[in-house]
């Protein structure tokens, strides 16, 4: 299927950046650089921890772990309906 409709052309203006805009741009850049290297940081070590585990042959739990704390639940307050 060819078209015989040319795309329209867009003209890009491309403007340098100066003053509080360029340095708002690379402050940007730098706290991006830093958070990615702070994930790569700790993913390096959760990954070394992981390794040292399988080295050690520790092996995980038998028993299946809980989002819920043992024992009775708090009795929950109900508020009257207005």
């Amino acid at each position: 299927m060819e078209t015989t409709q040319e795309k329209a052309r867009v003209e890009v203006n491309i403007e340098p950046l100066s003053g509080l805009p360029l340095i708002r741009e690379v402050a940007g850049g730098v706290g991006r650089t830093l958070g990615l290297t702070l994930l790569w940081g700790l993913e390096i070590v959760r990954d070394s921890y992981f390794r040292q585990l399988d080295r050690l042959n520790i092996r995980p739990r038998h028993k299946r772990a809980s989002a819920f704390p043992p024992g009775e639940p708090k009795k929950q307050r109900t508020t009257p309906a207005s």
